[in-house]
């Protein structure tokens, strides 16, 4: 079985408090988009094999798509096992979700190859095990994603929407941007519900120009090189650009492809990892 794993953009974050356990309370407005890792699956006698064009992508336990395996056999008493071939094309540590749609990916994969019949809503409450990230890569589209990012509510889909998406050579951990995220110091609040009114009336203009997210206070201190290709992009006439979740990939929504062809020409020498897509 052959699956198409998506990426996506967080176009709003909001950090609206945070649990006793440490986790962090989100509102975010999550966009699938065209640029995906392509997931193969085939059943074995037993165990879980890995492997990727990637030679830097781990194959045991550490990668997200083994976990989901793991935990999707464990779960359902599945005495089989998986080989599972991931061609990468979603950066990592990119804030793309690329390990969470790979392990999205495997949970739905396995449960059409071994006949569980799990719904939607159980392969999230499984996802949610994985990361915050995963539920949404399983209902994916366009969604507000509330909570730690277990509440995903679909919402009118934000099509063909032309991105350029630039990551500079480094890549960020989630995990020390949450922990170095303070929350006393987040005063402006993100125009969540104004973005969705724009977005149900296609209004890229004021989507792109009331785009925010929050865990850029983090990131973009640590990394100018981030705040560069934002005011880049924005002069080659993005009609605005932002970091996408914890970073550090920068997108940018245009109006016009010829204008986002500039702009990837322009950024492509300077960066490897530089993408022309579309939201899907």
């Amino acid at each position: 079985m052959k699956i198409k794993a998506y990426g996506k953009i967080n176009i709003a974050l909001e950090v609206v408090g945070k649990r006793s356990d440490g986790y962090h309370l989100l509102r975010m407005i999550m966009q699938r988009i065209d640029l995906y890792d392509l997931i193969e699956i085939q059943e074995k006698i037993n165990g879980i094999e890995i492997t990727c064009n990637k030679p830097y992508v781990p194959r045991d336990e550490r990668n997200l798509a083994y976990k989901a395996a793991r935990l999707f056999l464990d779960t359902y008493n599945i005495d089989k096992g998986v080989h599972i071939d991931i061609r990468k094309n979603i950066p990592v540590a990119a804030g793309l979700a690329g390990g969470s749609t790979d392990g999205a990916a495997v949970l739905m994969g396995l449960n059409s190859i071994f006949n569980i019949g799990a719904s939607d809503e159980e392969l999230m409450e499984l996802g949610l095990k994985l990361g915050a990230d995963v539920p949404y890569c399983i209902k994916g589209k366009t969604a507000l994603c509330e909570g730690i990012g277990e509440k995903v509510t679909q919402l009118k889909e934000f099509k063909d929407k032309i991105l350029v998406l630039v990551k500079p050579s480094f890549g960020v951990s989630t995990k020390e941007v949450y922990g170095d995220l303070d929350i006393s110091k987040i005063y402006k609040k993100v125009k969540i519900d104004e973005i969705i009114d724009a977005m149900e009336n296609d209004n890229l203009d004021f989507v792109a120009k009331n785009m925010k997210n929050h865990l850029e206070n983090v990131t973009l201190r640590k990394h100018r090189k981030i705040i560069d290709i934002k005011e880049e992009m924005v002069k080659m006439d993005a009609l605005g650009a932002m970091m996408s979740g914890s970073g550090p990939t920068v997108f940018g929504f245009f109006d016009d492809m010829l204008k986002a062809q500039s702009c990837y020409d322009r950024m492509k020498k300077q960066y490897n990892d530089v993408f022309i897509t579309r939201t899907i």
